[in-house]
């Protein structure tokens, strides 16, 4: 089956049911043949009118649908929709809004918003793999995510804005390996406690450590080479610097600021981990990936994940009266 390479291809290509159906079994089962996901039978028929498939071994739930198992479970939106929504996410540089998403696919802000979301769940990566290790270089960085006050109106300024500098925004770190990945994550303050247990969990010992000048670095020499560059006398000391992570912070407050324009504490890993894939999956000269691969490397990971409308709206386990 010859994939689309393009957008415009995709949208043609995804507008037929039979090639999302076709897509969707390639993707799920490389061998081709399809398996209950209840008791993982080959023994299953495919009912063409209603776009289901029958288990015939003796168990609840026999009929199943493609999009069970998978973060598009229970959603009333078509494959045919589903699927471009992904193209869009993976490969929009600077992301691309529910609203927009809503207007292109034609559904209602509100749905093409819980898409997206369950969407930046099925790209989240996680590795309890170190990276580095000795002969690598790391870099570190902490940034702060939060509205602008000029862009506030008067009232939530006051509700928003109760102090100066990073007092009222999120902080985040990240810690990138040169020639290799980012990995990102929301943190509850700078201090050096949570700052370099971040750093040991995800750096190998051994490994070039480069941090700004921030005091919670400080004590890392005894298990990395750790370097800093001060950023009030320059920005740049031969091999030592963030730039890397500086790139990727204005990466990702160019898509916040300029695409989501409001993001909700509670959901910010979210929008973290959809950049995180998109610069990890970015074309290189040593790695050229392609819009189709990014896409389908994002499809490889839709399997076994779920998130409920009640998660996302941090409604679970809440009693109706």
């Amino acid at each position: 089956m010859e994939s689309p390479k393009t957008l415009q291809q995709a949208i043609q290509f995804f507008s037929d049911f039979e090639n999302c159906r076709e897509f969707m079994i390639a993707v799920r089962w490389p061998d081709g043949k399809v398996r209950c996901p209840q008791c993982g039978s080959e023994k299953v028929t495919y009912l063409k009118n209603a776009r289901v498939y029958r288990c015939y071994e003796p168990h609840p739930l026999q009929k199943f649908s493609l999009k069970i198992g998978t973060v598009f479970e229970d959603s009333p939106i078509p494959l045919e929709k589903w699927l471009p929504a992904v193209w869009l996410l993976v490969n929009c540089k600077n992301g691309i809004s529910s609203y927009e998403i809503g207007r292109d696919l034609g559904i209602t802000q509100k749905s093409a918003w819980f898409m997206m979301h369950r969407i930046r769940l099925a790209i989240q990566s996680k590795s309890f793999v170190k990276m580095g290790g000795p002969g690598s270089e790391v870099e570190a960085d902490e940034t702060f995510i939060g509205g602008k006050a000029r862009n506030m109106h008067i009232s939530e300024r006051q509700r928003r804005i109760t102090g100066t500098g990073g007092k009222d925004k999120t902080a985040v770190m990240g810690i990138l390996e040169r020639g290799g990945k980012v990995r990102t994550s929301v943190i509850t303050s700078r201090k050096k406690k949570e700052l370099q247990a971040e750093v040991r969990k995800h750096v190998e010992a051994g490994a070039a450590l480069y941090t700004d000048a921030l005091l919670s670095y400080e004590g890392l020499e005894g298990d990395y080479a750790h370097k800093v560059v001060d950023h009030a006398v320059q920005y740049v000391d031969g091999r030592i610097h963030t730039n890397g992570l500086e790139n990727f912070w204005s990466l990702l407050k160019r898509g916040i600021n300029g695409t989501y324009v409001s993001v909700e504490p509670f959901h910010l890993f979210r929008y973290l981990d959809e950049q995180t894939f998109r610069y990890n999956n970015r074309a290189t000269d040593d790695n050229p990936l392609t819009d189709a691969d990014r896409f389908h490397l994002a499809l490889s990971q839709i399997a076994g994940k779920r998130l409920t409308f009640a998660e996302v709206t941090g409604k679970v386990g809440e009693t109706a009266f």
